[in-house]
């Protein structure tokens, strides 16, 4: 009968890792699902990306006060989780306290108290976040993209590390032997007495009831992640590592485009001839992208990995004008769009049927599309280095070459271009006619 809390325990722990592992398989997929692109250059500046933005935070302070409060958070749940280690052996082994013995009294008292700082500073800085989302209305929060169920997730994440905190501090309040030891409690020490008037039975219970549930709430919080945009809490890692690391303004070509270019260039080529050998190989099944399986693998981790924080939008010239475009949700687009494609798989046993729905059109408007100055804003602001500017360009890619439905203004240029070799309609005798006007 003893051990029946370490079977329990074992079980809800093999439950909520297996059903992680399960969902991030399944995310796996999903990304993969994306076309192949190199992003296994330059090591050193990518493991560098990864240190300073993912880790270290550097974007995210570049706004102050959010980043401050974000900074507290991500610090000390991270921190505050290594305790998460403790818990899972004693609940496996049926010890207490464990790493008190493994670390010696007085550090181990000065980790616990570090913590409850940490706990306190956290609750502080998500009834700041809730304020600022709820109370405030930042503008960037009230867009039409964080109605419904973004808005509540927002919430939903922040009520989670509340009930988090809160059962950290009162499993410590009332773990009797740690308040008599009296070290490492500098929060829960004032908790403690609010206890005093019941049986050591009852405190007992209470501390055992905040523990269990404190573990199986962080279980929850882990396999929530996977349908929130917290998950954002792992992928912000290899998506900022796998980041482009080009100069934000150069924009990618497509090989089969570039070769037809230079065979156009070189005057000794016969633009008859049948193409090389391995030539038909670099020629895509699509130009351009309509859906997310012409999109590539980094731009679908791109995908997963936004925070929704709409950092992005707010700095988008295009979205502060009033134009139908916001970078964030071309991002939250497009997740929904590969989540769609995802359930289909699964539902399909493996295989894509085709349901007559695509990223463009269905998500994505080409209004949107167009209404993009490609000023890269957007890039830069975003705290974990997420590219919107290269989705829209590449769906922007396949109205043009592909169904040439370009906005007027630029076919007319593009004809003017092939008919005149300048954008300008008019004869290219007449250029410099310009040179004679007095």
């Amino acid at each position: 009968m003893q051990y029946i809390p370490n079977i329990i325990f074992a079980l809800a722990l093999a439950l909520g890792f297996g059903f992680f592992a399960m969902n991030i398989r399944k995310l796996s997929r999903n990304i993969k699902l994306g076309k192949d692109v190199n992003r296994k250059d330059r090591k050193p500046e990518r493991l560098k990306n990864m240190l300073m933005i993912a880790l270290g935070q550097s974007k995210m302070v570049k706004r102050p006060f959010s980043g401050f409060l974000h900074v507290i958070v991500y610090v000390g749940f991270i921190i505050i989780n290594i305790e998460v280690l403790e818990i899972i052996i004693d609940g496996l082994l049926g010890t207490h306290r464990v790493f008190q013995n493994i670390i010696g009294t007085g550090l181990y008292a000065f980790l616990i108290g570090t913590f409850e700082i940490l706990a306190v500073l956290v609750l502080i800085a998500v009834i700041l976040f809730w304020t600022r989302r709820n109370v405030v209305n930042i503008k960037r929060f009230l867009s039409k993209e964080m109605k419904g169920w973004p808005k509540k997730d927002g919430n939903y994440i922040l009520y989670f590390e509340v009930v988090l905190m809160s059962l950290f501090l009162l499993m410590n309040a009332t773990d009797i032997p740690f308040q008599q030891a009296g070290i490492g409690n500098p929060i829960s020490q004032f908790i403690a007495p609010f206890f005093k008037g019941f049986t050591p039975e009852t405190v007992y219970i209470i501390e055992r009831s905040a523990w269990w549930i404190h573990i199986l709430g962080i279980l929850t919080f882990l396999n929530y992640l996977y349908y929130s945009k917290h998950l954002h809490i792992l992928l912000a890692f290899p998506n900022t590592y796998f980041a482009n690391l080009n100069p934000l303004g150069q924009l990618t070509n497509l090989e089969s485009v570039t070769n037809e270019v230079k065979i156009m260039m070189d005057p000794d080529a016969d633009p008859y001839a049948a193409p090389a050998e391995g030539v038909e190989e670099t020629i895509p099944e699509k130009f351009g992208a309509s859906d997310v399986a012409d999109l590539n693998w980094v731009q679908l981790l791109n995908a997963y990995t936004c925070t929704e924080c709409g950092r992005c939008t707010s700095a988008c010239p295009a979205n502060l004008t009033g134009k139908e475009l916001s970078p964030r949700k071309i991002m939250m687009d497009t997740r929904d769009r590969l989540e769609e494609v995802g359930r289909n798989i699964d539902a399909n046993k493996g295989t894509f049927v085709d349901d007559g729905k695509q990223l463009l059109n269905d998500y994505i408007k080409p209004e949107e599309l167009w209404a993009c100055t490609s000023c890269n804003a957007c890039v830069e602001e975003c705290p974990v280095n997420i590219d919107p500017l290269s989705i829209i360009m590449d769906m922007r890619r396949y109205l043009v070459m592909e169904e040439s439905a370009a906005p007027q203004e630029l076919n007319m240029m593009m004809t003017n271009i092939e008919n005149n070799g300048a954008p300008w309609q008019y004869n290219q005798q007449d250029r410099l006619n310009w040179a004679n006007e007095e």
